[in-house]
């Protein structure tokens, strides 16, 4: 059969996309045309930038070709060769976002260097301690007392310097003669410069700067105790006098222990002070409320009659669970009277403040209502007497040392915990974690017969000795130091003379060995069968104290020495820091005690145990303590 082909149908067009069609099987339709044209459209009949080829169109179908054009100039995508000048002038408009970013981001850059420039310059960085070692003379002192070291944080640069106060010899305007001038002297602790300075008209029990304030936190203040009647309040920043006690509070007495402070009592908003003084005549003693903002006496003196024979005692603020404050003194005995009782007798009124409300039962049970009879704790023989915190709690403990030992008396009802028999105890016991069970434990020194010494750690928990060892020592015996670690244990430092055990130092090489030297060493609980002897002196070491540096999570050693003279010749101070870290690291050396059964550790391991170590002032979290 022949059939007859439409020529816009024979040419057999084919689509990339489509692919080949039959002209045979196309639908006879009107709109044949629009749907192939639609198709195109929709299956991208425009590819690579080219058009499909031309359709042959009838020459006498004019519509068809119209509508063949029409339809193909409305379907070009954008992009198409053939855009009209239009479109090419809508494209010229992005063109310039690029230019636009780059413009921002360099100016974001630049703006960046400025404020980092600016803070580089403008915003100090916190001063590093890079200075792990130094030494001070202090001059020719002339004797006298020299009240213990205080360490405080004097000019803000984060880390606590030196207060020391000394006698020291005055040229006098007379025939150079020289005079005994008593001197407070605050030293950097970052370089041992002097920070102020200031005389004193009397000699000095203590200077104490922690715990006190005038209301301003940035503002650190100073108490000193005189050994007579110098009482005063100074700015540690600047030495200047804030306030001193009028000396016609102690017209027939003088003072006889460093002041304590207490709890606001006046109202204030501002820690006040208490004062324990001593009849010139008579033995009895009275106390003085001082207010810590003024200085002003608050009320009169309140007396109290003793029958202690010994060392002065205290004073000392003990305050129980249940809030009561009392203070606690004696002489050669522990004592106790509640403060409630001094402020009532002292400003002649019942009426005191809230603070001083509470009661404590237990205690009170032990005198009678009189209020001029004290509360007896302990007698016989008392050389110290330390407040102890309980883990995590607010419970206070009593740790009483004598010449025979310990006694560790429960601060609820003041009955002994456990008693530890040791003679001639020679040093106050230091508080320090040797153990894991966050109890205190105590490092204490106690002559032996053959005058060496012997070093004790003794569990707080049940008052036995954990650790010990016997060493040379025929000079002033002085207090053990503690320092906290990041890992909640303690490293303990004291002082001693050469020890017998051999000596392996941490660095490489010899060094040589000196008689008749002083040396320094540190125990940490980790590593009980080891010493570390971290420096030695020649002088006499009169007075050693520990600081942390907060930023470096590092501790420093001061230490104060005095030449050998003769009785006649006052000495020459002098006062070094030692860093410890910087220490141990560089020229600590290990002394391997007697009688060890352990296997020793090699020297690698002490060194990397020790390059971890972390010293901090470590926060205890407080719970309410329980009766029992």
């Amino acid at each position: 059969m022949l059939c007859y082909l439409s020529p816009s149908l024979s040419s057999g067009k084919k689509s990339p996309d489509l692919g080949e069609y039959d002209p045979l099987t196309q639908a006879d339709s009107d709109e044949s045309e629009d749907d192939l044209v639609l198709n195109i459209q929709k299956n991208g009949g425009v590819k690579n930038g080219k058009s499909p080829p031309e359709e042959v169109q009838d020459p006498d179908s004019d519509v068809e070709v119209g509508m063949t054009k029409q339809h193909t100039s409305e379907s070009a995508p954008e992009g198409y060769p053939a855009e009209t000048a239009g479109s090419l002038e809508q494209k010229a408009a992005p063109s310039l976002m690029p230019y636009l970013r780059t413009a921002i981001f360099l100016l974001t850059v630049v703006i960046s260097m400025i404020l980092v420039l600016v803070c580089a310059f403008l915003i100090p960085c916190p001063p590093r301690d890079l200075h792990n070692t130094w030494n001070r003379n202090l001059g020719q002192g002339a004797g006298g007392v020299l009240s213990p070291l205080e360490l405080c944080d004097v000019n803000g640069d984060g880390l606590p310097d030196i207060l020391i106060v000394f006698t020291a010899l005055m040229n006098a305007s007379v025939m150079g003669v020289s005079r005994p001038s008593v001197t407070v002297v605050a030293l950097s602790g970052m370089n041992g410069s002097t920070l102020w300075s200031i005389q004193l008209p009397e000699e000095t029990r203590s200077v104490q700067c922690k715990g006190l304030s005038l209301g301003a936190p940035a503002e650190p203040v100073c108490l000193v105790t005189g050994t007579s009647k110098f009482l005063s309040l100074l700015s540690a920043s600047t030495g200047k006098t804030i306030w001193t006690l009028n000396s016609i509070h102690l017209s027939n007495g003088i003072l006889a222990a460093p002041a304590a402070t207490l709890p606001d009592v006046d109202g204030d908003k501002i820690r006040d002070i208490i004062v324990l003084a001593l009849k010139e005549t008579q033995p009895d003693v009275f106390f003085i409320l001082v207010s810590g903002k003024t200085g002003t006496a608050l009320g009169g003196p309140v007396k109290y009659s003793t029958n202690g024979e010994g060392k002065v005692i205290g004073p000392q603020v003990h305050i129980t669970s249940r809030g009561a404050i009392y203070i606690l003194f004696g002489f050669g005995n522990v004592q106790a009277v509640a403060l409630r009782d001094i402020f009532t007798q002292a400003r002649n009124r019942d009426s005191f403040p809230a603070v001083l409300q509470q009661e404590e039962p237990e205690w009170e049970k032990r005198r009678s209502v009189n209020l001029s009879e004290l509360i007896d704790i302990y007698s016989g023989g008392v050389e110290f007497l330390q407040t102890m915190k309980t883990p995590d709690t607010n419970c206070s403990n009593l740790l009483i040392t004598t010449k025979e030992g310990l006694i560790l008396l429960r601060g609820q009802d003041l009955e002994p915990h456990w008693t530890l028999e040791l003679q001639n105890i020679s040093s106050q016991p230091v508080p320090g974690y040797f153990g894991a069970d966050q109890t205190s434990d105590f490092m204490l020194q106690a002559q032996t017969g053959d005058g060496n010494k012997k070093v004790v750690v003794v569990d707080g928990k049940s008052g036995l000795p954990v650790w010990n060892q016997e060493l040379p020592w025929q000079k002033q015996q002085l207090d053990a130091l503690s320092v906290m670690t990041l890992d909640k244990k303690s490293v303990f430092l004291f002082w001693a003379d050469e020890a017998q055990p051999v000596l392996q130092s941490l660095q490489p090489g010899p060094r040589p060995e000196r008689p008749g030297l002083h040396h320094l060493y540190l125990l940490h609980p980790v590593f009980p069968t080891v010493l570390l002897d971290l420096t030695n002196a020649t002088d006499k070491v009169i007075a050693s104290a520990v600081g942390i540096n907060d930023l470096q999570k590092d501790a420093f050693h001061i230490t104060v020495t005095t030449t050998a003279t003769s009785e006649k010749q006052p000495g020459f101070l002098s006062v070094s820091k030692l860093g410890l870290k910087w220490a141990m690291m560089s020229q600590g050396r290990m002394v391997w005690l007697k009688d060890t059964t352990t296997p020793k550790i090699s020297r690698g391991e002490v060194r990397r145990f020790l390059a971890r170590l972390k010293f901090v002032d470590f926060p205890q979290k407080v719970r309410l303590c329980r009766n029992p």
